[in-house]
């Protein structure tokens, strides 16, 4: 699938699900709205019925429809004017019967108003039908004589009743998002390993390739009789075959490595290591390289007398890959610095170079497997992009951590961190 045509998917898949999404909270935020909307008449119709019972046991017999609506102070608290002496008891039980038949399943507390004590009795609370105290600071109202105050302490069982279904499609369709979104990821993560892998395998037929094609025309003109008449140049091409040989192993044995450290059969076989001993016979061993000869490579420090336990071979490849990506991707003459500092409990490992630096966003990616940071005409240097995801899986190995920053004066640095 072309890039431009992923995007558009992802792009249309993305406006689709957010239209879904908001088509969705508008039909629930309406839903919620007439909920609470029939709450509200539902409630004043219920509180009127009451008061109208109430009148009725008095022997009033005042019409319905001439009632005083009850007063909404606030969304959850309502003043009911009564016009007669209200019984507790009476109002109880007219209360629970009237918000059952009007289908108000929700707790609520009430009070009676005293016309002597000019005050509020003390309040009763109702949870599923039983009587409990009350907390709530009623209001009182300076026109009405015999009334009570009621109030709606959670509302949330009446409106989780009447809006269930809905709740339960809103959660459905989060986790459709959420599983929409998890597959997206791994499509894009899936594309981006492919184009990975995609320029591995050129990298990896190449650097095959450009060895055997070496070899052949090298050992095509030794096989030639002629050859004989001028040694200087037999000894050139077999000079030729020799280096591209070891130049061929050095690439299987990378793939090798590779598929064995997949297969986790990293086994290191640790011993306690003298740190400056083993710094000086890598950086001696890094200048017999290739990249080594053309670089320049201090050692500071050196003379400070820490141990460490570490696998020998492991960590020797750690650091030559290290060194060998500091003087590779450098477009002036590599100067490599190698400094051991001890920070609290932790021995600190940091190799300097003066390359070309890497980007704070591509820092993460590059201890990735076969990834390369994409850096213009320096990208011509060939290579697998395995030597950063070698050394990350050996200081996993080692339990140690390893951190990537801006050389101030151009470059990076790699900073081993050691338990000490």
């Amino acid at each position: 699938m072309k890039g431009k045509t992923l995007k558009y998917i992802i792009f249309l898949a993305v406006i689709s699900v957010a239209g879904i999404f908001l088509i969705q909270f508008g039909f629930l935020k309406s839903s919620y709205n007439f909920t609470e909307k029939k709450f509200k008449e539902s409630t004043s119709v219920a509180l009127k019925e009451v008061v109208w019972q109430m009148l009725l046991a008095s022997g009033n017999t005042s019409s319905f429809d001439s009632l005083t609506p009850a007063q909404i102070v606030a969304g959850n608290y309502y003043l009911v004017n009564v016009n007669t002496a209200i019984d507790k008891d009476l109002l109880k039980m007219h209360l629970i019967e009237e918000f059952k038949k009007h289908e108000i399943f929700s707790d609520f507390e009430f009070a009676i108003f005293n016309p002597v004590l000019e005050q509020m009795d003390e309040g009763i609370l109702i949870v599923n039908g039983e009587e409990k105290p009350s907390d709530y600071k009623f209001q009182t109202n300076e026109n009405y004589t015999n009334y009570f105050g009621i109030h709606f302490p959670n509302r949330s069982s009446f409106f989780v009743s009447q809006l269930s279904i809905w709740y339960f499609l809103t959660a459905l369709l989060f986790i459709v998002i959420l599983f929409f979104g998890y597959t997206l990821i791994v499509i894009i993560r899936q594309r981006q390993l492919s184009e990975v892998q995609k320029n591995f395998i050129n990298n990896l037929t190449h650097e095959l390739k450009t060895p055997i094609s070496s070899i052949a025309i090298a050992s095509s003109v030794i096989n030639n009789k002629d050859i004989l008449k001028t040694p200087e140049r037999l000894f050139n091409y077999a000079r030729i075959i020799q280096e591209q040989n070891m130049r061929l192993s050095k690439n299987v044995e990378k793939v090798l490595n590779l598929a064995s450290l997949e297969k986790n059969r990293i086994h290191l076989n640790l011993e306690e290591i003298k740190l400056n001993e083993i710094i000086t016979e890598i950086a001696a061993q890094f200048k017999q390289t290739d990249f080594g000869q053309k670089a320049n490579v201090k050692i500071f420090a050196i003379d400070l007398k820490f141990n460490i336990f570490a696998d020998r071979f492991h960590f020797s490849n750690l650091m030559l890959n290290i060194l060998e990506n500091g003087a590779k991707y450098c477009e002036q003459n590599p100067e490599l610095k190698i400094s051991v500092i001890q920070k609290k409990k932790n021995i600190e490992l940091a190799i300097t170079d003066n390359g070309i630096g890497i980007s704070k966003d591509q820092r993460k990616k590059i201890f990735t497997k076969f990834y390369r940071v994409p850096t213009g005409n320096v990208h011509n240097v060939k290579g697998f992009g395995l030597g950063l995801d070698y050394v990350k899986k050996i200081v996993s190995a080692h339990k140690w951590k390893i951190k990537v920053d801006e050389n101030p004066d151009g470059g990076s640095i790699f900073t081993l961190i050691i338990p000490n």
